[in-house]
């Protein structure tokens, strides 16, 4: 089984948040601070990694993703300072 992750972006004033999946968390990172991650990240310039979950299970990571982008943005606020309290940039 292939590592996978759920990971969430945002701005650098951590007001909108992008709720990704990916086997790759280093280059997928990369991608949306060069513009190339997805529309929505460049049309909001999210660019930070402020939370990650690492998956053995690529279809468990899917369902992680698809639960968190239902969530209100206060759950996924708080979601992310259970790890980051202070959402801070995340190293990958």
């Amino acid at each position: 089984m292939q590592q996978s992750f759920v990971y969430i972006m945002t701005n650098k004033y951590r007001t909108t948040f992008y709720i990704g999946v990916t086997s790759d968390l280093s280059r997928r990172v990369i991608e949306h601070k060069l513009g190339e991650g997805s529309k929505f990240t460049k049309k909001y310039n999210l660019t930070d990694l402020v939370y990650f979950k690492t998956f053995l299970d690529i279809n468990q990571a899917i369902a992680r993703e698809k639960q968190l982008k239902n969530w209100r943005h206060d759950w996924k606020l708080n979601l992310i300072k259970e790890h980051n309290p202070s959402l801070e940039t995340l190293d990958y």
